[in-house]
C-alpha cells in the first residue's frame, strides 16, 4: 500500500507533468491554429495600404529635427505577416526550449520541498526539539 507521503510525491510529480505539457503544447497549437486567419487577414490590400502609408509618414518625419528620431522600416510588408509566415517556427521552438527550463527549474525546488514535507514533517521536527530541550 502506497504511504500518504509518496502519495504526495507521486500526485505532485503528476501535476507538474501536466503542466509542463499544457504549458508547452496549448500556446503552439492556438498560434498554429489563428496563423492561416491571420495571415489571410495580413495579405488583404487595405493592410498593406495602411502599412505603405505608415512607411511614407515615417519618410516624412525623418529629417525633422527633435528629440525622437524616425527610421523607415525597410520591411515592405508588415512585420506581423513576416513573423508569421518567417520566423514562426524560430518562436515555437524557442517557446518550448525557454519553457522547459524554466519548468524544470520549477519543478526541482517545488519537488525538494515536497520531498521535505514528505520525508519529515517541520511542525512534529519543533516539537521533538523543543521537548528535548525541557
Amino acid at each position: 500500500m502506497i504511504s500518504q507521503k509518496s502519495r504526495l510525491v507521486t500526485v505532485t510529480r503528476a501535476v507538474l507533468i501536466v503542466g509542463w505539457l499544457a504549458a508547452i503544447g496549448v500556446p503552439p497549437v492556438i498560434l498554429l491554429r489563428a496563423r492561416t486567419a491571420w495571415l489571410e487577414e495580413l495579405g488583404r490590400p487595405e493592410v498593406q495600404e495602411q502599412w505603405d502609408a505608415f512607411r511614407k509618414d515615417m519618410q516624412k518625419q525623418t529629417g525633422r529635427d527633435g528629440t525622437v528620431q524616425r527610421k523607415v522600416p525597410k520591411s515592405t510588408e508588415p512585420p506581423l505577416r513576416v513573423w508569421l509566415r518567417d520566423y514562426l517556427w524560430l518562436a515555437i521552438a524557442a517557446w518550448i526550449l525557454f519553457g522547459t527550463v524554466l519548468s524544470f527549474f520549477t519543478s526541482l525546488m517545488v519537488m525538494g520541498t515536497v520531498r521535505q514535507i514528505a520525508s519529515q514533517p517541520l511542525l512534529a521536527r519543533d516539537c521533538d526539539t523543543q521537548n528535548v530541550k525541557e
